[in-house]
């Protein structure tokens, strides 16, 4: 049983220490001994890759771009909200072609390894990037956007790769499933809320430019895993083989897509992203405005932004210790629900309700961002989690990348149909009258998810959610050992099964 398997592992972590008893301790201890297991089941390179990917270069990293991206945009090349909306928007394409990255990572291995080359690849590009747009003066808007889309390129490149070994340890430990997604969300959450914390004083003390060249240090040390990943060697591989892989692994995809259990979560997981549109560069705005707005601060602006990933990292520690083995759609429904209605604690800011019942601007975004934030992860935890269900084995990092994509291409276009509605409102640098208009066509598509919850399964999370024909074919098959896309400690838990 796979209960018991992981009892054992529990006790091999803990390996004849005192386990004393008491509440403190216990909170104290109980992170520690989760970080062994997770160590311990796969390999502690992995678990220092998640570590480095989603809690240093998205989670600090990305605090960092986005507060400093947002300034850029605003202070430095003084473009419009609904523009800003729209290059940010390009700025995030690398993320839309995912699955080439995975494939790549899949099937293309660089100098005998499949995993090293494309992290030490990314970190490079992420440094390059970084350091031209600190040290380049005036640099025109259209060689600003090919830097920031290279960076962006950089940290989808090291997503990629570090999600195919997530989804691998995924379908061979599913019971660790959710611990794989919350050790990611944690990381993620904890990097944001310190990148946020700092991010606004850093902004204020060197600008938007400055904070840019301190970004090369977390593209760097995704570099590092590159250097330091734990992988096997590959031997005479044959690279003549690589199109007929790519054609196999295109088939592959195109097969487990046509299951209704498959393709149909992933319409909900588009159409859910894109429903939700983002105005948040028009909130942005309006929040840094000195007449229409309330004129926050840099350190203000990233310190709310702070108080948000506390929201997020709330979101992921109720998920873990609370809702992780709810079924997906019952989930879904209340969390759907309350993203709808929380967005109308921005209605409320934007309209200064918040003034005539005496509550300061101050205090009533900060509990605005962490509501906002919170739901916002609780609703992005079992997406996650569904997605990496649904990966068949051999091509784990080609088909999870390709469910991340079309997540991130309903990330687009929630962030260009927001660009497009603050321009029809006229919602411009000085012009806020209809930003409350934006907010409230915002919520009401937001609930409209709910009308596509049949979409989603209603089974155990726990389970395999993979239809048994795409496992029995892959069983059948007998994908040879130097084909699978694992780490050196997964070769050895896989074939001792």
């Amino acid at each position: 049983m796979v209960e018991d398997e992981n009892l054992e592992v529990c006790s091999e972590v803990v390996g004849g220490e005192d386990v004393r008893k008491g509440g403190f301790f216990d909170c104290l201890w109980t992170p520690i001994y989760w970080f062994k297991m997770l160590a311990n089941e796969t390999h502690w390179s992995f678990v220092f890759g998640v570590l480095v990917v989603y809690g240093i270069s998205q989670g600090l990293g990305g605090a960092f771009n986005r507060v400093g991206t947002d300034y850029y945009m605003k202070d430095v090349q003084k473009v419009q909200p609904s523009e800003s909306q729209i290059y940010q928007g390009i700025i995030s394409i690398p993320w839309l072609v995912k699955p080439l990255w995975g494939l790549l990572t899949d099937v293309l291995p660089i100098l005998g390894y499949r995993r090293r080359p494309y992290f030490i690849f990314a970190g490079l590009l992420g440094v390059v990037s970084m350091l031209l747009l600190s040290f380049h003066e005036n640099l025109h808007i259209a060689f600003a956007l090919l830097s920031l889309t290279a960076g962006s390129a950089g940290a989808a490149i090291a997503d990629v790769t570090i999600d195919a070994c997530v989804a691998q340890n995924s379908n061979t430990r599913p019971s660790l499933a959710a611990d794989m997604q919350s050790l990611c969300a944690l990381s993620s959450s904890i990097g944001a809320l310190m990148g946020f914390s700092l991010s606004g004083i850093f902004v204020h003390l060197i600008g938007p430019k400055g904070v840019f060249g301190l970004l090369s240090i977390p593209a760097g040390l995704v570099f590092l895993v590159g250097i330091l990943l734990d992988e096997p060697f590959i031997p005479n591989f044959s690279y003549r083989q690589v199109n007929q892989k790519f054609v196999d692994a295109g088939k592959a995809m195109w097969r487990t897509l046509k299951f209704p259990d498959v393709w149909r979560p992933c319409v909900y997981m588009y159409l859910s992203i894109a429903l939700s549109i983002d105005i948040h560069e028009g909130l942005f705005y309006w929040y840094t405005d000195s007449k229409g707005g309330p004129s926050f601060s840099q350190e203000t602006v990233g310190f709310i932004f702070s108080i948000g990933s506390i929201g997020s990292l709330l979101g992921a520690l109720l998920y873990q210790n609370v809702l992780k083995d709810h079924p997906f759609r019952d989930l879904l429904f209340w969390i759907q629900l309350l993203f709808g209605l929380s967005g109308m604690l921005d209605l409320m800011l934007v309209l200064r309700l918040n003034l005539k019942f005496g509550i300061p601007d101050y205090f009533f975004i900060v509990i605005d961002e962490s509501v906002s934030q919170m739901i916002g992860r609780l609703k992005w935890m079992p997406l996650l989690v569904l997605s990496s269900k649904l990966c068949p084995p051999g091509i784990e990092g080609t088909f999870f990348a390709l469910l991340m994509s079309i997540d991130n291409v309903g990330l687009l276009s929630s962030q260009w149909g927001g660009g497009f509605l603050l321009h029809l409102l006229k919602v411009t640098r000085t012009r806020f009258d209809n930003l409350w208009l934006a907010i409230l066509t915002r919520n009401i598509l937001r609930v409209t998810p709910l009308c596509l919850l049949f979409l989603i399964p209603r089974g155990d999370p726990n389970a395999s959610l993979l239809p048994t024909e795409i496992l029995g074919a892959k069983e059948e098959a007998g994908t040879p050992e130097n084909e699978n896309i694992e780490l050196v400690s997964l070769v050895s838990s896989v074939d001792g099964k």
